[in-house]
């Protein structure tokens, strides 16, 4: 693998990661009412998630998803129906206090950073995109040999930890209006946009053809 090849992925991985999607809505979603610890939480979820498909397209097991089209519909089905919960669950905590309070107070407890782990890996891990990404661009950068499993996960790795770049700086960001999630209005539209936004993103892959 040369440079111009590392380059190349690395460019392609970054316009993926900086595109809109569940992930940075996600992050949105969390940091204002919950804080920064339970957005780099989410940020772990992202990268143990990324990791699980890069091991999947190495073992070949993601072929599935582009070879079989009823895997490919359950996968999609189970993905579309977590953004939707997602959503819901926004909408649903949008009419109650239970995250203003924790605005308010400040804390977050390690039942909160499992949550915020768990919800960031299954948002990348049940995406039938990231898998068809992994497979459609590791044929194209790894060269056959003995140390091609080496180089599918330092493809991995700059993927990740554009991720980490990224989203940590999206994290500063919207920490900012930590000040403002202590306002319940606030907290409410916050959560009720997000909620609605989810349920988009879980509607639209409904609608992705395996192709």
């Amino acid at each position: 693998m040369d440079y111009i090849q590392i380059l190349s992925f690395t460019f392609i991985a970054l316009l993926l990661v900086i595109s809109p999607g569940p992930n940075g809505l996600l992050i949105a979603k969390t940091v204002p009412t919950q804080g920064k610890k339970s957005g780099f939480s989410n940020v772990l979820g992202f990268l143990a998630a990324f990791y699980l498909h890069g091991i999947l397209s190495i073992l070949g097991i993601s072929v599935l998803l582009t070879k079989s089209a009823e895997v490919f519909f359950i996968v999609k089905v189970i993905g579309a129906l977590y953004l939707s919960w997602i959503g819901i669950k926004s909408l649903i905590s949008a009419y109650r206090n239970v995250d203003i309070v924790k605005a308010q107070t400040g804390t977050t407890n390690e039942q909160t950073l499992k949550n915020s782990f768990l919800e960031g890996f299954l948002t990348n891990a049940l995406n039938p995109k990231v898998s068809m990404f992994y497979l459609a661009a590791f044929p194209q950068f790894i060269p056959a040999g003995e140390y091609s499993v080496l180089y599918a996960f330092l493809l991995v790795t700059i993927h990740s930890v554009i991720n980490v770049l990224w989203f940590s700086s999206m994290i500063m960001l919207f920490s900012s209006l930590r000040s403002f999630a202590k306002n319940g209005l606030f907290q409410r539209v916050l959560k009720s946009v997000t909620g609605v936004v989810f349920i988009g993103f879980g509607l639209k892959l409904i609608t992705l053809e395996n192709k």
